[in-house]
């Protein structure tokens, strides 16, 4: 072969080479999807998608909510309500383990919590989540371009984890939502909010689950996203590469306190159905059913005739329910709700919630190895059932990091020890960090750190939030006295 032709050939090479370098991940594999896919419009030729766009059109509509809370017991008020002079060696601990500068907060002092929220429409309604605005006396809602105002609540729901302020002004840029039912696993999305405080930070991943129940909220089908999610990022939207809101982020799951773990984003559906609620009536109702539930494991489907594990299976029907009226019972399993099908037990509370009171539904059950369709009509879900109805399982739950199983305080045991609201019982004590600072079933936790527990949903946010390694004071009543103990979080 001739010295041209190896020349040709080497250059031949160097040029496909050079094609192949500059393509990343091999060209068309990872292009720009066709007009109208439902992965987006704005990813880039190298196969990430490109955010810029979008912070910059919908930046504006992320905001910093800070909350204040006063709190009215000064030195004094705390010597003659903990019984705790003075000159007692807790108290001058205490004093010191409370507040930023040190000593615990005198009469008038704020206490300050920072979230986010996004503005729903022009004229001023925010939505954020519950727990961001709770026990608020003052609500400061600060935008981008740095204007502050200040803020009434329209309405809270602690179940669904969505509070709905509204602000003083006029033509302010709102969002756009989405369909939440729409987004697909594997989806990009987008968070921006104020992790730690820092206004306006943009977080980006991917959607890893739909529909998912966590304990605290069994009413609430989650997203869950690897997103980066920190404290503060509570209440700040979650968009798809279209710009649009498809969820609220809420909640992470992490031993550390950080993003390192899984996070929870409301889906916008349900977001808006409550929003809608709380407009018109000030309040949010839910469907009530009136069951206990627990899955069909694959050793319980050959037994009840079903070829593999599917549905809800009815473990206690609640008398005086709707369920019990309508005639479900013990050893059914619930396996359609209203036209939808229920592949697992929690699977059912959401269904079951969104729908409206008084509506009569068919109940797909299998009984007896046959199928069956049961008409039932929907009651409202009562305040004082909720934790019964939700849990789902008869089989104990889990302890907490803290080795702590808690309950809400029931009415009577709250006239006993003068106990207007808030707080949680401590149902049972397992090894860990509760048992060696001190604490025994029976307590009522009153406040964890200088915050206060206002009730089981809230405590078990505050207690995943807790920073691995560190001690955290706990205010517990015990009898007639209340004290406080002192428990290091475990570390990762």
């Amino acid at each position: 072969m001739c010295k041209r032709s190896w020349l040709l050939l080497v250059l031949i090479g160097f040029c496909t080479l050079s094609a192949f370098l500059t393509t990343p991940h091999g060209g068309e594999a990872f292009a720009q999807p066709p007009a109208g896919s439902s992965r987006g419009s704005t990813a880039l030729v190298t196969g990430l998608p490109d955010f810029t766009p979008l912070v910059k059109r919908f930046g504006p509509s992320v905001v910093n909510i800070s909350s204040k809370q006063r709190y009215g017991a000064g030195p004094q008020d705390f010597e003659d309500e903990h019984g705790l002079p003075e000159d007692s060696p807790l108290y001058d601990f205490f004093r010191r383990f409370f507040g930023d500068e040190g000593p615990l907060p005198d009469e008038g002092d704020l206490g300050r919590s920072l979230g986010s929220g996004f503005i729903l429409s022009s004229d001023g309604y925010v939505l954020t989540n519950a727990h961001v605005v709770e026990a608020a006396d003052e609500i400061i809602v600060r935008m981008s371009d740095r204007r502050e105002f200040v803020a009434e609540i329209i309405g809270s729901d602690e179940r669904s984890d969505i509070a709905l302020v509204k602000i003083d002004a006029e033509d302010l840029p709102a969002v756009e939502l989405g369909d939440s039912d729409a987004v697909e696993v594997g989806a990009w999305v987008l968070a921006i909010g104020s992790p730690f405080g820092f206004e306006h930070s943009a977080t980006a991943g991917i959607v890893s689950a739909k529909g998912r129940a966590l304990p605290s909220e069994n009413y609430v089908p989650f997203i869950q996203t690897d997103v980066a999610i920190n404290p503060g990022n509570s209440g700040g939207p979650l968009f798809d590469l279209q710009g649009r809101v498809v969820g609220v982020n809420s909640q992470i799951y992490s031993r550390t306190g950080g993003f390192m773990g899984l996070s929870f984003a409301i889906p916008i559906d349900v977001a808006v159905d409550v929003v809608e609620q709380l407009m018109d009536k000030g309040r949010v109702s839910r469907g009530w059913l009136g069951v206990l539930v627990q899955d069909v494991t694959r050793d319980l489907a050959e037994p009840f005739g079903l070829p593999h594990p599917v549905g809800a299976l009815v473990s206690e029907v609640l008398p005086s329910s709707p369920a019990a009226e309508a005639g479900l019972r013990a050893g059914d399993i619930i396996l359609a709700f209203d036209g939808v099908e229920v592949p697992t037990s929690s699977n059912l509370p959401p269904l079951v919630g969104a729908t409206k009171v008084d509506v009569t539904v068919d109940v797909e059950i299998l009984r007896d190895r046959e199928r069956q369709t049961i008409a039932v009509t929907l009651a409202e879900l009562p305040d004082d059932e909720t934790s019964l109805i939700a849990s789902g399982h008869p089989t104990p739950p889990a302890a907490d990091r803290l080795g702590l199983v808690i309950k809400a305080v029931p009415k009577d045991q709250r006239e006993v020890l003068g106990i207007d609201e808030g707080g949680v019982l401590v149902d049972r004590v397992e090894t860990g960090p509760a048992e060696r600072g001190g604490l025994r079933a029976g307590d009522v936790i009153l406040a964890l750190g200088n915050d206060p527990v206002t009730g089981p949903s809230a405590f078990e946010r505050m207690v995943q939030a807790l920073p691995a390694g560190q001690s955290v004071a706990m205010l517990v009543q015990r009898g007639d006295g209340r004290m406080f103990y002192a428990l290091r979080v475990p570390p990762e």
